[in-house]
């Protein structure tokens, strides 16, 4: 995969990452949307792709890879044998496409990001913010993150290979302990988790320093509010300050810490990355006073009077997309957050998760965080559910430690331990106990998911 993003680029065509965990439909959706030419696939997704490949007009060649074999389909290694030796890159441009990355299709379907040749270049200055300065002598890097993904390309893979370092491969299903195994086996120094993988590997293994011997140097998050909680345990039990990060698919590495450049607020997803320039907005697109709840949007001019090079050119085939995505030149990421007086941001959610309650609007971030230092949990998830006198009620998914079991004892223990740390209308008023909780791809929490169930369990 890595080998042919290098080649593509090259070629000057378009990179199409897909996951190799889509279904028919998903898969049949993004192909044809995007008008693929030419998919390298392997075994694991051969046979989801032959079975809508009559329906794939667009879809000229198929080469496979790692053994996967089937009538009509090339041989990867069979090409490689016959081809030249030389080749000449073609020249591209800055701001000629490069890739193609759907979104997550959270609100509709899943729209397709076009993203340039400079937003790779772009993204270096926050990538290396965000690990203290990376890199540096003896930097090695590793992240469980799909390379299917802007997390994986644009925050481990693209600019890892830039800077000429090695960067670990594992494609496996996440597993706490195998973390830390690889950790320390490989001896990385650099690493970005996912909020819900550090929340598990916290969990698993409390004191890791017992058991392992690792050697970090800096560690990353992003994709959901990291918290106290897990800053404080990545402090003290892995020896590192972590830098949280705050971006998206078409605007990614605008925000975010630097321990190494300036003081890290526990709990806080930083500031603007330099250069950029962002601010917290009202629905009509001005800016908020300090401490106000607002959407974190980003200008799609830099501090210079320059294009801001992480943007993102247009959604693939739709111009009404791209159109609202911006207020002025201001690009909304749809995410809610306060900044302080000295401009550090304080994330509080999907515009969507936001839970309107009794006048009050309540972000989920802050209650699942605080949920997540009882003893007796595991995982949270809080979503508003709709209350005929209050407007919405805040319910929390629970995922318990293993040994646990569901009370109403514990059901009272968890509202107090809420409602002692927290505003007196933000403890949970009603509890879920659940085996487990729906998560992307990428480790965020589908708190939509959360609600559709509710709302199809009550009717």
């Amino acid at each position: 995969m890595a080998i042919g993003f290098m080649a593509i680029f090259q070629m000057g065509a378009i990179a199409l990452p897909l996951s190799h965990l889509f279904g028919s439909e998903a898969l049949e959706y993004r192909l044809a949307n995007a008008q693929a030419s030419t998919a390298i696939v392997d075994p694991q997704s051969l046979q989801t792709l032959l079975s809508i490949r009559d329906g794939l007009t667009d879809l000229r060649s198929v080469i496979g890879v790692a053994g996967a074999q089937e009538n009509g389909v090339h041989e990867w290694a069979g090409l490689l044998a016959r081809s030249s030796d030389e080749f000449t890159p073609v020249n591209t441009l800055a701001d000629d496409p490069a890739l193609i990355i759907y979104t997550s299709g959270t609100t509709g379907d899943p729209k397709g990001a076009l993203l340039a040749h400079r937003s790779i270049l772009g993204n270096l200055s926050g990538f290396s913010h965000s690990h203290d300065f990376f890199p540096k002598e003896g930097d090695k890097f590793w992240s469980p993150a799909d390379w299917a993904w802007a997390g994986g390309l644009f925050d481990a893979l693209l600019p890892t290979w830039y800077e000429g370092l090695t960067i670990l491969g594992y494609r496996g299903k996440f597993d706490p302990e195998k973390a830390f195994d690889l950790l320390q086996r490989y001896e990385i120094r650099n690493t970005f988790l996912f909020p819900t993988a550090l929340k598990l590997m916290m969990k698993a293994v409390p004191k890791p320093r017992q058991s392992y011997q690792l050697n970090l140097r800096s560690m990353m998050s992003a994709g959901e509010s990291v918290g106290v909680t897990v800053f404080e345990w990545a402090r003290d039990q892995l020896n590192v300050t972590l830098n949280e990060m705050f971006g998206q698919t078409e605007i990614n590495y605008v925000v975010g810490n630097c321990q190494a450049a300036w003081p890290v607020k526990p709990g806080s997803i930083g500031r603007g990355y330099p250069g950029h320039r962002v601010m917290i907005i009202d629905e009509e697109g001005q800016p908020v006073k300090a401490g106000e709840l607002g959407e974190i949007a980003v200008n799609r001019f830099d501090i210079h009077g320059e294009l801001d090079p992480v943007f993102f050119l247009e959604y693939w085939r739709n111009p009404q997309a791209t159109k609202e995505k911006f207020i002025g030149d201001w690009g909304c990421t749809g995410d809610q957050g306060r900044m302080d007086e000295d401009g550090y941001i304080w994330y509080q959610g999907r515009s969507d998760d936001i839970i309107k309650s009794s006048g009050y609007r309540i972000g989920p971030s802050e209650i699942e965080n605080c949920l997540l230092r009882h003893p007796s949990i595991a995982l949270a998830a809080v979503v508003g559910k709709p209350d005929e006198s209050k407007g919405a009620i805040v319910k929390a998914f629970i995922v318990l430690q293993p040994g646990e079991k569901p009370s109403l004892g514990l059901e009272d223990d968890i509202r107090q331990h809420v409602r002692s740390r927290l505003a007196p209308y933000e403890y949970p008023r009603e509890i879920e106990f659940v085996d487990s909780l729906p998560m992307t791809t990428t480790g965020k929490i589908q708190r939509k998911e959360l609600r559709l169930r509710d709302s199809i369990g009550k009717n």
